[in-house]
């Protein structure tokens, strides 16, 4: 419940260890509820979350979760180094580790620059290093292309898929159909439900479209002709 409004209705999923899993679906569909929920700052009105075998929340959890909201969760009067030094205290991550996040998000040489100063993929690279520094086994990325032109967007991907080869889960939300064909494992929502759990490539074979994001819209067609009513 949000604002005394159901967000989500019986929702049941899982993510498998090691995956780049899409958390596709348009805007207000429930995908951010969803994923507050599983990082364990959303109250949870009813079910339970378990995240890595433990209820959602947990304190266990703070350095085995890595959390990266839609907008820029860093301190724009802060340089780089400075932002990642901040939640490096907090996460209790060594300072050997900056030097590994910013390599890994491609902002090496950046260090002194201001963050406000920063383009906004450069600033969601600070956003997405953040969130690594413990080094966690599953990272919860909110829409983490939004704005992008291709070819950031393209060079955040090929940082995900690089994570993920490392042994690290990736549940990552975004509205753009074009997204679906990088993740392994797709979850389909709209309104609040859970339409399907696919992948791209069933995804195309069951409803016989080539383009993804027309296959989504076959996948609600059917959904509304099976509706009672």
């Amino acid at each position: 419940m949000r604002g005394g409004n159901e967000v989500l209705r019986s929702v049941s999923l899982g993510v498998s260890h090691g995956s780049v899993t899409g958390l596709l679906g348009p805007s207000g569909c429930g995908k951010t509820t969803l994923m507050r929920a599983i990082v364990g700052v959303q109250i949870v009105a009813g079910g339970t979350v378990t995240v890595l075998g433990m209820p959602a929340g947990a304190s266990a959890l703070r350095r085995r979760v890595g959390y990266m909201t839609q907008a820029p969760s860093v301190y724009g009067d802060l340089t780089v180094l400075e932002n990642l030094r901040y939640f490096a205290a907090i996460v209790g991550a060594g300072p050997e580790r900056l030097a590994e996040v910013l390599y890994t998000v491609g902002l090496t040489g950046h260090e002194r620059r201001l963050t406000r100063s920063l383009s906004g993929g450069e600033r969601a690279r600070v956003s997405l290093a953040s969130a690594m520094l413990a080094g966690p086994e599953l990272l919860v990325l909110d829409e983490p292309t939004v704005g992008l032109d291709p070819v950031l967007r393209a060079e955040l991907w090929s940082t995900f898929h690089a994570l993920a080869a490392d042994g690290a889960t990736l549940l990552i939300s975004s509205h753009v159909m074009d997204e679906a064909a990088e993740c392994d494992a797709l979850l389909l929502m709209r309104d609040g439900t859970l339409l399907e759990r696919t992948t791209p490539q069933q995804l195309r074979d069951r409803t016989g479209e080539l383009e993804l994001g027309r296959a989504f819209l076959a996948v609600i067609e059917e959904v509304a002709r099976s509706a009672p009513g």
